[in-house]
This record gives C-alpha cells, sequence and structure tokens, in this order.
C-alpha cells in the first residue's frame, strides 16, 4: 500500500502505513541491542511527539545522530529498516544535491556595466541529517492534513506518438528552417543538453550563436532584445491530461467547446492538429525574439508584422512552402500521408507535437517506481515527500500525477527583463494570465509548471529569476517577504543592447504591485515555516523525480537536417 516508506525487517521487504510501527519496532529493537534506556526513551518520546503532527522525520534522523554518535546497533538498524548505508559504513558523507544541475559559468573578469549586474553561480545544497528544529518562536505549528498520493503514470495516460510522424519531427525540431532568419530551431531554447531548456534565465533567440549561456548575439540581425520569459521545460506536454500550455494559459482547450481551442489567433478549426501540444508548435515561429525575427528581415517577419498569419500569404503558409521546397521533407510528408500534396502548417505542427511527446516523456523516475511498488526512495527522498503532501502544503497546487494543478497563482515570482508590457510609469512589467483574462484579479498569476526533471531545468519561475532552488524554494513559502529580500541571481547571456534587467524590481511601485498581489492569493493559504535542513529533504525529494533515461536523451541530436542549416549541439 502507498504512504509508508520502502523498510525491511528480517530480511523481508514491505512497506509500513503507520509511522508509529516504525517507531514501536525501532524502540523495542534499540532496547534490544542495548542502547541505553534514557536514549532509547527520548527517541521515543520525540517521535511520539512528532508524530502528533504527522512528521515522521525523527525516527530516521535520531537513529541517525545515535549512529553518528558512534553505536553499532543504531548503524545496524539504520541500514535493517530504512534499508540505507550507515555513515559509519559508507565512504563518503551523503554527497550534496547542486540546485542547477549545470556546470557554473565564471562570472566575467571585467567590471559589470552600470547597468547589468553581475551574473550569479548556482550554489550547491547539502543534504544535512539533523534534528527537526522547534517551530519558530510566535507562530503556532499548522496540522496541515496529508495531501493523497497521485495515482501513477502509465502509458495510457499519454496520447500516441506515431513513429514516421516523429521521426520527421525530431528533424524539424533541430532545423532552424523554421525561423524566419534561418538561425534558431525549436532545440536552441529546448535542447536536450539543457534538460529541454536553455539553461538560463532569458534566452536569446534569432539573432544569437550559441546555445544557453553561451549565446551572444552576432551579426548585422543580431538580438537587441531578450525574450520576455524563461524558456518552459518539454517534459510530459504529451499527457492527455494537459488542457493548458503556456506560463500565461493562452493557448487552452475550449471549455465550452469540446475538441477545440481557444488560441492567441483565434480559432484554428481550419487545421487537424492532433493535440493541444501540436497547437503550442505553431506560437514561437510566429514571435520576434524567439523565430520570425523583425520587420524587413524576412518575409515571415513582414507578414508577422503585418498580422498576416492564417491564409495562402499568411507566415504559418509561407513557413509550410518553405519547409515543403526541400525534397526530403516533401517525400516524408507524402509517404505518410499516402498522397502527395501541398505541405500544411498544421502537418509541421503535428511532427513537431510527436516527436515532443516521444522525447520528453519522464515517467521512469524514483518516485514514479514508489508510486507503482515496484521501486524505493531514498530516505531522505522519502521524507521530503511527507513534507511535500504534508506540512509544507507543496501539493496544494503541485497536485496529480502531472504534479500541477494547470491553475494560475501569483506567488510574487522577482520580474526580470524586458517584460511583455510596460505600465504607465514606463516599467516592463508581465501581467501573466491578467494578459489573457483581462481580469485584474489574475493580475501576475502563472501556471503550475510541472515537477519531472525540475532540479535540471532552472533557473526557476516565469522570468528564470531564481537560480539556487533553495533560494527559489524559500520564497514560494512566504513570496511577499521572498520579493522584499529577493537578492539578484538571475543567469543572462551578455547583451550590450540590453535595458536594465532588474529595472522593474528596483522600482516600488512596480514591486510593489507584483507584491499585492501575492498577499491576495496567499491569504487562503496556510503561512508554512520550514528550516535549511527541511529545505533540503524537499531538494532530496525534487531528485526523486528525475528520470535519468530520459534526461539522457531517447534520440540523438542529428548530425544534418534537410535544410544543410547548422544544427545546435
Amino acid at each position: 500500500m502507498r504512504g509508508g516508506f520502502q523498510w525491511q525487517w528480517c530480511g523481508v521487504a514491505m512497506k509500513c502505513p503507520c509511522a508509529y510501527a516504525i517507531l514501536i519496532v525501532t524502540g523495542v529493537a534499540l532496547g534490544q541491542a542495548g542502547v541505553p534506556q534514557a536514549a532509547v526513551g527520548q527517541t521515543l518520546n520525540d517521535g511520539f511527539a512528532a508524530m502528533e503532527q504527522g512528521d515522521f522525520f525523527t525516527a530516521f534522523t535520531a537513529m541517525r545522530r545515535l549512529e553518528q554518535a558512534g553505536d553499532p546497533h543504531a548503524a545496524r538498524l539504520l541500514e535493517q529498516v530504512f534499508q540505507t548505508p550507515s555513515v559509519q559504513a559508507a565512504a563518503a558523507p551523503v554527497p550534496p544535491v547542486t540546485a542547477y544541475a549545470r556546470p557554473a559559468r565564471p562570472a566575467p573578469a571585467q567590471s559589470p556595466r552600470p547597468n547589468q549586474r553581475p551574473v550569479l553561480t548556482p550554489v550547491p545544497v547539502a543534504l544535512p541529517v539533523a534534528a527537526p528544529p522547534a517551530e519558530a518562536p510566535g507562530r503556532a505549528a499548522l496540522p496541515l492534513p496529508p495531501h493523497d498520493l497521485p495515482a501513477p503514470l502509465s502509458g495510457a495516460d499519454f496520447h500516441y506518438s506515431d513513429p514516421l510522424l516523429a521521426d520527421i519531427g525530431r528533424l524539424l525540431f533541430f532545423d532552424p528552417v523554421l525561423s524566419g532568419n534561418k538561425d534558431t530551431s525549436c532545440a536552441t531554447c529546448h535542447h536536450p543538453r539543457h534538460a529541454s531548456g536553455d539553461g538560463v534565465s532569458l534566452g536569446l533567440g534569432t539573432g544569437a550563436q550559441g546555445l544557453g549561456p553561451d549565446r551572444s548575439p552576432e551579426g548585422a540581425r543580431a538580438a537587441q532584445r531578450r525574450i520576455p520569459r524563461n524558456a518552459p521545460a518539454l517534459w510530459n506536454l504529451g499527457a492527455r491530461e494537459i488542457h493548458v500550455l503556456f506560463h500565461d494559459g493562452r493557448l487552452e482547450k475550449d471549455p465550452a467547446r469540446p475538441g477545440k481551442l481557444l488560441t492567441p489567433q483565434g480559432p484554428l478549426d481550419y487545421m487537424v492538429l492532433d493535440t493541444i501540444l501540436s497547437a503550442q508548435a505553431l506560437f514561437p515561429v510566429l514571435s520576434a525574439e524567439e523565430m520570425s525575427g523583425q520587420p524587413g528581415e524576412n518575409p515571415i517577419a513582414d507578414a508577422v508584422a503585418d498580422q498576416r498569419v492564417h491564409g495562402d500569404d499568411g507566415a504559418w503558409a509561407l513557413l509550410a512552402a518553405r519547409v515543403d521546397a526541400l525534397e526530403p521533407y516533401n517525400s516524408a510528408f507524402t509517404a505518410l500521408r499516402g498522397a502527395p500534396g501541398p505541405l500544411r502548417m498544421d502537418e509541421i505542427a503535428n511532427a513537431l507535437g510527436a516527436f515532443i511527446a516521444r522525447e520528453f516523456r519522464a515517467d521512469q523516475t524514483p518516485f514514479d517506481l514508489y508510486l507503482r511498488e515496484t521501486g524505493a526512495m531514498s530516505p531522505e527522498a522519502g521524507e521530503g515527500m511527507r513534507l511535500f503532501y504534508g506540512r509544507a502544503n507543496c501539493a496544494a497546487c503541485h497536485s496529480g500525477p502531472l504534479l500541477s494543478d494547470q491553475k494560475f497563482h501569483a506567488m510574487g515570482q522577482p520580474a526580470i527583463g524586458p517584460g511583455k508590457d510596460r505600465d504607465a510609469e514606463g516599467y516592463t512589467r508581465d501581467l501573466g494570465r491578467g494578459f489573457v483574462t483581462l481580469d485584474p484579479d489574475d493580475a501576475y498569476r502563472f501556471r503550475t509548471p510541472m515537477l519531472r526533471n525540475v532540479l535540471h531545468t532552472g533557473p526557476w519561475g516565469h522570468s528564470g529569476a531564481f537560480s539556487d532552488l533553495a533560494d527559489f524554494l524559500r520564497h514560494h513559502l512566504d513570496p511577499v517577504t521572498g520579493l522584499a529580500a529577493y537578492a539578484p541571481q538571475a543567469v543572462l547571456p551578455e547583451l550590450a543592447a540590453a535595458e536594465d534587467d532588474y529595472a522593474t524590481i528596483d522600482n516600488a511601485n512596480a514591486r510593489a504591485a507584483i507584491s499585492d498581489a501575492a498577499a491576495r492569493d496567499m491569504a487562503a493559504r496556510p503561512l508554512v515555516t520550514l528550516q535549511d535542513d527541511e529545505i533540503a529533504l524537499l531538494i532530496a525529494f525534487l531528485g526523486a523525480l528525475s528520470d535519468e533515461t530520459a534526461l539522457a536523451g531517447r534520440s540523438s541530436v542529428p548530425e544534418s537536417v534537410p535544410s544543410g542549416l547548422s544544427v545546435d549541439r
């Protein structure tokens, strides 16, 4: 049954749904092993007191303390009861979990420009094993009921991906032919090397060369502006449960018309789109900063600037004709459909959707194996799971099999970069969901992200304002306080033309608007306090959401693409 940890007694592996039973077994075994009764009593007293609040932390950490003090019986029981190597037997201490799994980029030797703050590198987060600290003075313990664990993901939860269609999509995904200036592919901002992201807070699209932090503007059409939002990870976007996409949810299934979509370009009823993921692939090619380019640079950008998207002379039709003119693509789509004919943009979108769904599916994590009862997590990850679904209240929003309620919340994320709009004072801003619904109550709300492989997809937040995952989690607990205390730590490629990336949060009025929205959303939630060791345990659980097979890649980066253009590797 779910709800307990994998443990072992008398050589038999099982799950214990009751933490009290573990404590009783622990206490009896320690007493029989000759551990002083005072220590046993203290262990039980601490443990039972914590259990009153649904906390399993003490049983494990108390035994750790005894074992670290040199008691060999506690070391043996750690291995027997909790299936974890003892500290005494380990060749090295528990390794740290790096908050941001990307090689740190060295800070530039020169002084930063006046309007550009230095890039801060990620900070490793250790996993201490210590006694749970007392509740912060002046704040009563919150008896939060645990949230139910989700059902395990299965193949039935994902859309079918036609292998031949996905193979075509793989080439298109890495082919810059879909960008107006033929210099940027989907993979530029969603590369396997960066866990389906780009490894930076706000990336550079068309008009730049390189990947991630090393990307830089080049040439006569060099990028002048950052992409306004962080490149979202692509993990599990092929799931059937997905009904809304993009940080602000501007693409969603129409609740009033089954099988139809609400999109930034209105109804797409003339297209035959396999999934909402296929529809998502239609829109980055229309973004001036991401892929289309600026007016005057190419026919695609000119069409977008003239608001010509649909029709025979629209941006989508121009792109489809460009791809159709390449014989390998023409032949592949003709063979797939079984008849010749002009290539349509919805066929390209379906191919991209099929590839993304196949390549970036992540459902073989230690957590998924635990839910299927075919594997166990580490004790640290297990305790982090209890916090996640219990007192930390993370699962209030990160719920369901995909670990997202697919709703929108104002979490006080710092606004950095160019933003999506300017306020009356001329400062950049990003109203998030409020831009889509035009409802003031939706201002600064953003979609709850899914969490598979989250340790590898930083920087975090819709603007990528956090490169330290522990800081990001602390901010989430109390967004109002976190926003007021935010220290710049974004990872940003060099861009000489950029405005001050932190101008918005340096403006008191702009920052107050974000803070007020967070305060309204947080008013309905209990304020939770976690200490550093508990944050580390949460990170251990988030580490158990990593699918190593998916991260390694199901497909290789192609050596070449039909356009003959350079492939980002």
